[in-house]
């Protein structure tokens, strides 16, 4: 009722048991990226430019931050913990969540795997801008036919969300499934960051809230958000099994979610208290990444805990975002992966990307 536009009716869905197996080892690795070329089909390329936010024109002129003195992007080691003891733990917590949750946001749906041989696997590797793994005569490449002729929007969906809401990980973990670009406008626990902004809009203070610049369709209602995606952007329903979107319904994915935010120590549920004052005046930053990811999913956190507004590029196994990362970045895939537009720095490796932000979105203590 208090939706600034009419609400898409909900569609009641019945969960229905599955046995779903899904590989949580290929998570333990940093994994892969792929945007394709421009225009309203498959992949998405626009999301390098920083994302207007709703209703500010563009307008406003950020405030001024700069790299740390001396500052240096850390080389990219694909396949390897930079400190692992720092790591570990968070490594396991994110490891447990990811498999309380089955993987979900992991695959795009019709995620397809494939064995090259011949001339398609010597046509992957880094030279050609092609992302798999090579090894001798043979390749491994994945990617997703199903979507590869699904409507793509030309600018990211805003969502007004935050880390620790199990409502705000479904939207967020189904935009995965479909592979769609998110401006995140972080709102720690529906009270800080933007949601002063979403009040301002919407009168509400109620998340998770997207808007689409691309239809001009704005709703709150997860489960509503998750049916808009799924008719605007996704492939037609009888081309998918739908039990690949049960652990997104009902109770089960509220509990687990729940379950995922708790193990995380409800990491990204508040503001972080050093956080910069105008840290929501920034301008918005780029991961690259899938948010199940252990590597990836404390560089989210760290993001929502300091109210950044940053879009997020989806990078799930099948993504059509992976090949572009390597083209991109001229390495071998790796997530995650920041640009940070307002100080010019780009930066692998989760841990030192989060003593990054500490270091130029916090303020020094007296």
């Amino acid at each position: 009722p208090n939706s600034p536009v009419p609400q898409n009716a909900r569609q009641a869905r019945r969960c229905r048991p599955a046995v779903v197996a899904m590989p949580v080892l290929l998570l333990l690795l940093p994994i892969a990226l792929r945007p394709t070329a421009p225009g309203n089909r498959a992949g998405f390329v626009q999301m390098v430019q920083p994302t207007t936010r709703p209703g500010d024109g563009g307008a406003a002129r950020p405030p001024a931050v700069a790299a740390p003195a001396g500052f240096v992007a850390p080389k990219p080691k694909p396949l390897s913990m930079t400190r692992p003891k720092e790591q570990l733990p968070s490594l396991i917590t994110g490891g447990l969540a990811l498999a309380v949750r089955l993987a979900t946001g992991v695959f795009t749906l019709g995620w397809t795997p494939r064995l090259l041989t011949g001339d398609d696997a010597a046509a992957v590797g880094v030279e050609s801008g092609t992302y798999g793994f090579r090894l001798g005569p043979v390749a491994f490449r994945d990617t997703s036919p199903l979507l590869a002729e699904a409507v793509r929007p030309e600018e990211p969906l805003v969502l007004y969300e935050y880390e620790g809401s199990p409502f705000c990980r479904k939207v967020r973990e189904a935009a995965l499934l479909l592979d769609l670009p998110l401006a995140l406008r972080p709102c720690p626990g529906a009270r800080a960051g933007f949601a002063s902004e979403l009040q301002e809009r919407t009168g509400r203070m109620t998340v998770p809230f997207l808007v689409d610049p691309n239809t001009g369709t704005e709703m709150f209602e997860s489960d509503d958000i998750v049916e808009y995606m799924l008719s605007t952007y996704g492939p037609p329903r009888a081309a998918y099994d739908p039990k690949a979107l049960w652990p997104l319904r009902g109770g089960f994915q509220v509990a687990t979610a729940t379950l995922a935010t708790l193990l995380r120590g409800l990491a990204g549920s508040q503001r972080q208290p050093n956080a910069r004052p105008d840290n929501e005046a920034m301008q918005p930053l780029q991961l690259w990444g899938y948010e199940p990811s252990p590597f990836v999913r404390p560089v989210r956190e760290k993001l929502c805990a300091l109210c950044l507004p940053h879009t997020l590029v989806p990078t799930a196994r099948g993504s059509a975002n992976r090949d572009a990362l390597v083209r991109k970045t001229g390495v071998q895939f790796q997530v995650p992966y920041l640009v940070d537009p307002n100080t010019g720095v780009e930066l692998f490796e989760s841990p030192e990307i989060v003593e990054y932000l500490e270091a130029v979105y916090t303020v020094p203590s007296r």
